[in-house]
């Protein structure tokens, strides 16, 4: 489900552990149809055969560009050489998340919490958990609140409340993102997904207050334009709609789901 996927990276980023820009990088070909850029990275894989930065470079080169398959080709590659490197296993989590291949991406993280637990880690993988209604993500989030090194509460909370939304628990969602919120009041996600229990309870005017809070603090956060844009729909006011939905692709040209919804509404 590509709002789930794009909900998932939003929250990577906020994390700070998403990939690097996935905007398309220039690929200029040459001799053999092979990218000039890949070229590069090879031929300096070549003569330095023992950098692993260079490898996850090329890695990172195909996952920005769109390259999946390939990118885990190469990534499989590295991960039969050293199979405990928390890091590849984290990499190939992020690939399974973009293919929209939930289950091997939980694998993935959960591979690389073996090796080394690192926060950010248990982040990403109490989300899916949550996503997947795997109660596993309670236990997770718990985690986080009382890891006092991690300095995640507000995170762990927020894959708690993630999880009562999944599962139609909404009230005790509710309460998670408040809680979040109390912690910090500009914390999107939060805010997002507050606005998207409200959502589904037909709690249209309230989300649509949430979610103008939020891109008043945050004039830039095309996923708050997005939900705005629903909600508005359900009130049926369509213009309002329309432009909630192309302010987010001002902000964020590759927000599909606005497009999509504009699509929808007869706008191109």
């Amino acid at each position: 489900d590509m709002t789930n996927i794009m909900r998932f990276s939003l929250f990577a980023l906020v994390l700070l552990f998403a990939a690097c820009s996935s905007d398309e990088q220039p690929v200029t070909k040459i001799d053999n149809n092979i990218p000039a850029k890949e070229k590069e990275l090879r031929d300096a894989i070549a003569q330095f055969p023992d950098s692993m930065l260079l490898k996850e470079t090329l890695v990172q080169y195909f996952l920005d560009n769109g390259n999946y398959d390939v990118a885990l080709g190469e990534l499989d590659k590295l991960l039969e050489k050293d199979t405990a490197d928390a890091r590849l296993w984290d990499k190939k989590a992020e690939l399974y998340v973009r293919k929209d291949e939930t289950v091997k991406a939980i694998s993935a993280y959960e591979k690389a919490i073996e090796i080394f637990p690192e926060p950010r880690y248990i982040m990403s993988l109490g989300w899916l958990y949550a996503e997947t209604k795997n109660p596993k993500a309670l236990e997770l989030g718990e985690a986080l609140i009382i890891a006092d090194k991690a300095n995640a509460a507000k995170e762990g909370i927020l894959i708690k409340g993630l999880y009562y939304s999944n599962t139609g628990d909404k009230q005790k969602a509710l309460t998670a993102f408040d809680n979040c919120l109390a912690i910090d009041y500009t914390f999107m996600l939060a805010s997002q997904e507050k606005a998207i229990v409200l959502y589904d309870t037909g709690k249209y005017e309230e989300a649509v207050k949430v979610l103008e809070r939020a891109t008043t603090l945050q004039n830039n956060f095309d996923n708050g334009y997005f939900w705005m844009g629903k909600c508005y729909e359900k009130l049926q006011k369509n213009n309002a709609a329309v432009e909630s939905y192309q302010k987010a692709i001002f902000y964020n040209p590759d927000n599909l789901d606005a497009k999509d919804a504009l699509a929808k509404l007869g706008i191109k």
